[in-house]
């Protein structure tokens, strides 16, 4: 437990050395708002450490040794070194949380589809085999892929609504 003692003097050295702190934290990091971050920690760290502080003769230059250390060990993190800016580096993208849903309910609907039309589909697209390929694996002619796939996209169409036209293949893309 702190005695009011405590806290008042220890306010009274806050005040007192706030400006020298402050000058000593923005020539450590450059930046204003940085500097009083900087200072804030450094005297919250001196308060905690205040009972243990016996000389009060050199209560500035230890609070002025942790403004530096402390400033040292915010250059060594990674995420010292990001700056907000009015501009997004990369273009936003959708929300991950639609993604999901979506193939959700792509694979709710793709499980309506008949299994033959629904192995073409996933092979040709989930797997991303070209028709021979497809093919090959099916055990049957590329004609009988392309008439499969076809079948299955529009089985597929139905069951998704028109919202997700967009997530599936054109007609074009299938017979390419």
């Amino acid at each position: 437990m702190r005695r009011a003692s405590d806290t008042t003097a220890f306010s009274e050295f806050a005040e007192a050395c706030a400006p020298s702190l402050y000058r000593t934290a923005y020539l450590m990091v450059g930046d204003h708002q940085l500097a009083q971050d900087l200072v804030q920690e450094a005297l919250v760290k001196t308060l905690l450490a205040w009972p243990r502080l016996h000389d009060r003769a050199n209560l500035a230059a230890y609070t002025r040794r942790v403004v530096v250390t402390t400033s040292i060990s915010w250059r060594r993190r990674r995420s010292f070194h990001e700056r907000p800016s009015d501009r997004l580096p990369e273009p936003v993208g959708a929300d991950p949380g639609d993604a999901v849903v979506t193939h959700d309910a792509v694979v709710a609907a793709l499980l309506t589809v008949p299994p033959r039309q629904r192995a073409a589909i996933v092979l040709r697209y989930y797997q991303d085999l070209t028709e021979a390929q497809t093919a090959e694996a099916m055990g049957c002619s590329v004609g009988a892929v392309k008439s499969q796939v076809s079948a299955g996209l529009q089985k597929l169409r139905r069951a998704l609504g028109r919202t997700f036209d967009e997530t599936l293949p054109t007609e074009r893309e299938v017979t390419s």
